[in-house]
């Protein structure tokens, strides 16, 4: 079941535990390992989400994003040079309104993904919305402000973070994590719709053959159906 948004307007002191600190820890040199990799090639990628923000748990999952990547051919070829093995491939696509994603798993905690189509603001913002790092500050062991699923705003302390609910806040929070109130709101719709009714599917999840590209199964998807089409012209 997805995080429970939690509605509360004072703040909340977390202070972490050695062992939380220490599992940060691991999580961003794997991060900053493939991230370097991708670097290296040219490719400039983001981490986002509680990495970023420092909340980590164990349930923690490990997502890099490329906001502008080049063909995915160069991409796999980039992260094929750390000697792993990729899970799976597939795209997805969560609405006919939202750009189509590559997603490359790596294993099953860790995610490479990339657009497929260009993005509107509000889809590239959702990123800085969770907390989004480069590599640089990575390695510089900073952290940022950002929403988790809770839709509470985790801001970094030097003993853990303060949290406070972002509903009916949301253009304070937007300051907060430098994203417009647009993206905030549309953020917060789709966390408490996905409680209300419970997980929500995607318009499109379709996983690569071993020999299918990218941009090959765009064009599959896009032939067979107008929707898709129509978010390429758009």
């Amino acid at each position: 079941m997805a995080a429970k948004p939690e509605k509360r307007s004072e703040f909340k002191e977390v202070t972490y535990s050695i062992e939380r600190w220490d599992l940060l820890k691991n999580y961003r040199e794997k991060a900053i390992n493939l991230m370097a990799t991708l670097e290296n090639s040219h490719i400039r990628a983001i981490v986002h989400g509680s990495i970023a923000r420092g909340d980590v748990t164990s349930k923690s999952d490990i997502d890099i994003f490329i906001p502008e990547p080049p063909s995915s051919f160069l991409v796999e070829t980039a992260l094929e040079k750390t000697g792993l093995n990729f899970n799976s491939r597939y795209v997805v696509q969560a609405t006919p309104n939202y750009a189509m994603k590559a997603h490359i798993e790596i294993d099953e905690k860790t995610i490479v993904s990339f657009p497929l189509m260009c993005m509107r603001r509000v889809e590239r913002e959702f990123y800085r919305f969770g907390g989004e790092m480069s590599l640089s500050s990575l390695q510089q062991d900073l952290r940022v402000a950002g929403v988790d699923k809770r839709l509470m705003l985790i801001e970094p302390t030097v003993k853990g973070h303060l949290e406070s609910n972002v509903v009916d806040h949301e253009e304070q929070a937007a300051k907060v994590v430098g994203v417009s109130a647009e993206t905030v709101l549309d953020r917060a719709h789709a966390l408490l719709k996905r409680y209300k009714v419970g997980r929500t599917g995607v318009f499109i999840k379709k996983e690569l053959t071993v020999d299918e590209t990218f941009e090959l199964a765009l064009k599959k998807l896009a032939d067979a159906n107008p929707a898709v089409r129509r978010r390429i012209k758009e």
